[in-house]
């Protein structure tokens, strides 16, 4: 399918590499629009002052993009802000590093082989980041601050609930939506059991 003008123009001069990814991760949103709320699946992207995208005339929509070296993947939530991250390893993982985004947590991947750590650290960094996606804080929000233990599927931060897809995605891939407990929130209504809607990470062909 032949993308959108406004989204083509989203990716207009960008590098080659880059506008195939921005291209990709629009197709996979407009996909899931299509599945979920087929009336919103041609409706503009923008962005906010801090770059958070949402869909225009539709604030109560939560939507979000990711893409790491060639894959993407995108989420919808239908009623409240999300976040998704995508994020291939490393070849391997500084000790800082680790001990920047795990804290306490650390010495639980001090016995790993440094491809595993690499990994680890992957699928933790995927969880901080969607969680303050979701916040639409990005990088300000400090998301190595954000306690997310070694090998956990899910937790919680602040208002927002994360859920890592291991198992169901060889690609680290997070993501995080409000809690649908929170006073004065609606439940997401996801495609399939479980959090928001997220696409399956894909690289771009072309």
């Amino acid at each position: 399918m032949r993308p959108a003008p406004a989204d083509r123009a989203a990716a207009d001069g960008l590098p080659p590499a880059r506008a195939a990814e921005r291209l990709a991760g629009r197709a996979a949103l407009r996909e899931l629009l299509r599945l979920a709320r087929p009336e919103l699946a041609d409706a503009p992207v923008v962005t906010d002052p801090r770059g958070k995208p949402w869909l225009a005339g539709h604030p109560e929509a939560g939507i979000s993009v990711s893409h790491d070296a060639g894959t993407v993947a995108a989420a919808l939530a239908l009623h409240g802000p999300v976040g998704v991250d995508v994020q291939h390893a490393p070849r391997s993982a500084a000790p800082g590093m680790v001990r920047r985004c795990l804290g306490r947590h650390a010495p639980a991947l001090d016995r790993l082989r440094p491809a595993q750590r690499a990994r680890e650290l992957a699928w933790v960094w995927s969880a901080q980041e969607a969680c303050v996606k979701a916040a639409g804080s990005g990088l300000a929000g400090r998301p190595w601050t954000i306690d997310v233990p070694a090998r956990r599927t899910r937790g919680r931060w602040r208002e927002y609930r994360w859920v890592s897809f291991r198992g169901q995605s060889d690609t680290p891939l997070s993501c995080a939506f409000l809690d649908p407990v929170a006073p004065g929130t609606t439940p997401p209504a996801p495609l399939s059991p479980g959090p928001p809607s997220a696409g399956a990470p894909h690289v771009p062909k072309g």
